[in-house]
């Protein structure tokens, strides 16, 4: 295979990955979502840990870590892919996936606009329209439901300042997210120490955790794996895609994750949910034909 169909393989890899893990967490939706989190951090840190050091790169992480500045801007980024992380296990655990899938469809909008706030990056006239297609959308859906899409705007804009965060980052990808997942991981240690070996936990609805109770503990530990494998797959293909190439592959993981929720798992779909998500795919392909032809230019 060419460098390029490499690249695109990898990419699409990711997404579908990405996209099907909704039907793994809702294998352990009966979890609280606090200690999925808590697992998904930890055994991320082993999956990168591993790889890192059987690429030896464990360095990197140590200059990493010795930069003040480069640490306070991983620490935010980790706030941010923590909170959404969190957030996109309680949809699933809700019910209420159809608005994560929105979520992730609006997110190369707002990283659009956050990159005129932030990074004083130009729009063009189109993505501005492809901008405002998009808030028209989700005022009318708000409208049309009688409550926003808090879940869709909550990952959308935690995710969209994750990556002005990694903006202001000069190492790679899988360096810069071990470096957000030790920050993570001695919270996640001490919730998980809660959970199975003190009474505070009842807070969580329930004391005792699941880790080491079956079967259960073989997906928990699978989290890692689901969690950073896509993100190295990604990083590689990066290196061989041009941005716009990577940018329309991504749009596969919330068109299955729509898929699933509105077909496996039946939840609901208004007409309303039907014209926004219709605005949204509009103002998507618009973006991506500017992003296009931006870059043949």
């Amino acid at each position: 295979m060419s460098e390029q169909t490499k690249g695109i393989v990898a990419m699409v890899t990711a997404c579908v990955i990405w996209g099907f893990a909704a039907l793994y967490y809702k294998l352990i939706a009966h979890v609280p979502p606090l200690e999925v989190l808590s697992h998904r951090t930890v055994w991320s840190l082993v999956f990168l840990f591993g790889l890192l050091a059987y690429s030896k790169r464990l360095g990197e992480v140590g200059v990493l870590l010795r930069n003040k500045r480069a640490v306070l801007i991983v620490a935010i980024a980790a706030l941010m892919v923590s909170m959404n992380w969190f957030v996109y296990i309680l949809s699933i655990q809700i019910e209420r996936l159809v608005e994560s899938s929105l979520g992730y469809y609006i997110f190369p909008l707002v990283a659009v606009l956050f990159g005129y706030l932030f990074l004083g990056e130009r729009l063009m006239r189109l993505q501005w329209f492809a901008v405002g297609l998009a808030a028209f959308a989700v005022c009318l859906l708000t409208t049309g439901l009688g409550a926003a899409p808090w879940i869709s705007l909550f990952l959308a804009t935690t995710l969209g300042l994750y990556g002005v965060c990694k903006k202001f980052l000069t190492i790679g990808p899988v360096v810069s997210v071990m470096g957000e997942v030790i920050i993570l991981t001695p919270l996640a240690l001490i919730w998980l120490w809660g959970v199975h070996f003190d009474d505070w936990t009842g807070l969580v609805g329930r004391t005792g955790g699941y880790f080491g109770q079956g079967w259960e503990t073989g997906l928990l530990m699978l989290a890692g794996p689901m969690t950073a494998g896509p993100l190295v797959l990604m990083s590689y293909a990066m290196k061989r895609l041009t941005l716009a190439s990577v940018g329309l592959v991504q749009y596969l993981n919330p068109t299955i994750q729509f898929g699933i929720s509105t077909l496996i798992f039946m939840e609901p779909f208004t007409r309303w949910h039907f014209i926004a998500f219709g605005l949204i795919w509009i103002a998507l392909a618009l973006y991506s034909y500017e992003a296009l032809r931006r870059e043949r230019s």
